[in-house]
């Protein structure tokens, strides 16, 4: 394989880069401090296709195929994890879904209005005891006449406050747990959707998490996305197209965090010399460094199965699992770099120190990445081992 890059690819590249140092860089802070969505950002990243980068243009979208997808997550996830895992959300999760196995009357009604950011997507899968655990839902789908009847709470849901459209899950056969699961295409603003208050975290400030309640929320048949109580393909397909989009938002974290402190420590003297100097600097900057350009193979080679049609599931929870271990260990060693200065937020590399920690429990914790990754060696065995 060849991951030398196409001069369309450059192109893409070169003009999300553009976008993020110019728009994002300049209101990343302001968004964490505000704690509020930066929604004239998403305007502006709405008007250059980045809320329907993957969406085909026969939708509204842009139709980029996965290598340049990651790009687009990478250069978001430089500067601004909040501003990238919106992105991520609205797009890997909840609009490919509907792209995925919606009917044709679904993706001509929500992907045009999703692609242009005119309607944010969000998917409200977790509940309160409902974590990774999908076959344990609560919330349940009730046949009625002309539709079904939902009742249940979804948890921290990414986008809740700002969507336009969720896709929910909530159980249609609760005994027979991962394969009683059904889909549907709800509106914002629907009869007995209540969003609560928006949750407050300890990084992604900009993100907007919130509990979601169905009371007796009517959903017509025409809204069901796929078949009675075939959720779980679309929950799984779901997750490996986040995990890929993560791992390279990872990408970014862990690359801008590099560069906070190969920044710093050339501009930082101690006794008498830069703390470039040091060799302790070198090895942190230089393990760093090795793990960023690993990390960048794994998305590549999980890009290049996913782009070629392959099974690119597992790919995708070594390059997730990885690149969020990665991200984490650059911030906390370049924060190391900063000294004293790296707990202070006036410095950039506390706010990344904060936000990659979701990192490792979003779109799946780093246990769950572990069982898949185990699954697949004990597979050529002929063991099935569960989690």
């Amino acid at each position: 394989m060849d991951f030398t890059l196409t001069e369309e690819q450059t192109m893409f590249r070169d003009l999300f880069r553009d976008f993020a140092e110019k728009e994002i860089a300049k209101v990343a802070e302001h968004t964490d401090r505000s704690e509020e969505p930066p929604t004239e950002l998403f305007k502006k990243a709405a008007a250059q296709g980045f809320f329907g980068a993957p969406i085909p243009e026969n939708y509204g979208g842009v139709g980029i195929d996965w290598l340049p997808y990651t790009m687009l997550a990478e250069e978001l996830g430089k500067h601004c994890l909040s501003t990238a895992i919106t992105v991520a959300m609205h797009t890997s999760l909840s609009a490919m879904s509907i792209l995925d196995v919606g009917t044709e009357e679904q993706k001509q009604k929500y992907l045009p209005p999703m692609a242009s950011g005119e309607m944010i997507g969000s998917f409200a899968l977790t509940e309160p005891d409902a974590g990774s655990d999908a076959g344990s839902l609560a919330t349940i789908a009730e046949k009625v006449d002309g539709g079904y009847r939902l009742n249940g709470t979804k948890a921290w849901v990414s986008n809740g406050g700002i969507a336009g459209v969720f896709v929910v899950f909530a159980a249609t056969d609760p005994s027979a747990r991962n394969k009683g699961i059904t889909a549907f295409i709800v509106d914002a603003g629907t009869d007995g959707v209540t969003v609560g208050y928006r949750e407050k975290t300890m990084g992604l400030r900009g993100l907007d998490i919130r509990t979601v309640y169905f009371d007796e929320c009517f959903v017509p048949e025409s809204n069901r996305l796929n078949g009675e109580n075939n959720g779980w393909e679309i929950i799984t397909r779901a997750f490996d197209r986040i995990r890929l989009t993560l791992a390279a938002v990872s990408l970014g974290a862990a690359e801008a965090s590099l560069a906070l402190g190969v920044t710093f420590a050339a501009e930082r003297k101690q006794f008498g010399t830069q703390i470039a100097n040091k060799q302790a600097i070198q090895n942190y900057v230089a393990e760093v460094a090795v793990d960023v350009e690993a990390l960048r193979g794994l998305i590549r080679n999980a890009a290049w199965l996913a782009d070629t049609k392959q099974d690119y599931g597992r790919a995708a929870s070594i390059a997730k699992f990885f690149g969020a271990r990665v991200a984490q260990n650059a911030a906390n060693k370049m924060l190391q770099v900063h000294g004293g200065y790296g707990f202070s937020d006036e410095y950039a590399i506390s706010r990344y120190y904060r936000d990659v920690r979701a990192l490792r429990i979003l779109g799946g914790t780093d246990e769950m990445q572990r069982f898949i990754v185990a699954r697949g060696n004990f597979e050529e065995k002929g063991i099935k081992i569960q989690p």
